[in-house]
């Protein structure tokens, strides 16, 4: 999609994160951007346990599984026993019943697949792609933390920017917070498939893998498909409000952040605007649903003008109804 170049947000060069604070560049816009960004990320981490508890209730745990069942040891039997888990050899040393005691093998790896090309910089409302995108990994991340998960990054444009191995602990997720706020990526345009075939050769074991994106790219469906037959996938789209209606602003000169290309667009041009939205609606309720259904996955869509917790919750919700059902 064309972006608005008087809209887009500054670029956010030489900054770096620390446990303190981060060091801003001068640009002023660039200050307030960064500043904006960083409350936001400290409200995420100092209301993570809030979020994790009241929000998510646990739903974070319930709606991934486990590795396996692993065996934790035998117990005396009581009366309600499944009389299928009755260890014989125990049971005939002591002259008593005993059963085998099993639990979920819990630790998961959760890997954030983050686009970070030039549209990630355009924001129609008061926040860029690449600040929710932080915000999102932050409070999913945290979550993972909180449940004993290791968590990890993979930052692509057209080529795979950094990969942040998975690891434990506040200290990393801030480091996956900190790469994926201030970045400096070499690319600009889109290629999923990278970052999906590099996740797909490297995560040996099994694993939650977020794909957080607008998906404006092509030729990632096989890499999609492959990744989500060795992983556990969850596309998060992106949706800017800017890219369901144009608004009647006149003539004004937009810009693909991607390829720098530029032109002149008459919004107040009624057929301009329908045509506009007739290609939103094509890409998000056809295309997209289209490639995701191909690949086995479901997408959770995040309008960037509202609240992305609540289709989160959904999310969790439906996995959690479809794990006590069996499927």
């Amino acid at each position: 999609m064309e972006r608005n170049r008087d809209t887009e947000p500054s670029g956010k060069d030489d900054l770096f994160w620390s446990s303190e604070a981060a060091r801003l560049a001068a640009n002023e816009d660039e200050e307030e951007i960064a500043l904006r960004v960083l409350r936001g990320v400290r409200r995420i981490e100092l209301g993570s346990r809030r979020l994790v508890q009241d929000i998510f209730g646990g739903e974070y745990h319930s709606a991934f599984k486990g590795l396996g069942i692993e065996f934790s040891e035998v117990r005396e039997y009581v009366p309600g026993d499944d009389v299928r888990t009755i260890d014989r050899n125990v049971s005939a040393r002591m002259q008593n019943p005993f059963v085998k005691v099993f639990h979920e093998e819990r630790e998961l790896s959760v890997v954030f697949l983050v686009d970070q090309s030039a549209s990630t910089r355009f924001g129609s409302k008061d926040r860029s792609r690449a600040e929710v995108q932080a915000e999102l990994v932050a409070t999913l991340a945290f979550s993972a933390i909180a449940n004993g998960d290791k968590v990890g990054c993979c930052l692509v444009t057209d080529r795979v920017e950094k990969w942040v191995p998975p690891g434990k602990g506040r200290s990393h997720v801030l480091r996956v917070v900190r790469e994926v706020l201030f970045g400096r990526p070499a690319g600009r345009k889109t290629s999923l498939a990278e970052g999906l075939e590099l996740i797909a050769r490297i995560q040996k074991r099994r694993s939650i893998v977020f794909v957080v994106s607008d998906f404006l790219d092509h030729g990632y469906e096989t890499a999609l498909a492959v990744a989500a037959r060795r992983h556990d996938l969850i596309p998060l789209v992106l949706i800017d409000p800017a890219e369901r209606e144009l608004p009647n602003v006149g003539l004004v000169e937009v810009e693909d952040l991607e390829t720098g290309v530029r032109r002149l667009v008459d919004t107040s041009d009624r057929a301009t605007r329908e045509a506009h939205a007739a290609r939103f609606h094509q890409r998000l309720e056809v295309e997209l649903p289209d490639s995701m259904r191909r690949a086995g996955v479901q997408p959770v869509l995040l309008p960037m003008d509202g609240d992305y917790i609540q289709p989160l919750h959904r999310y969790f919700q439906r996995r959690i109804r479809r794990r006590a059902e069996g499927r």
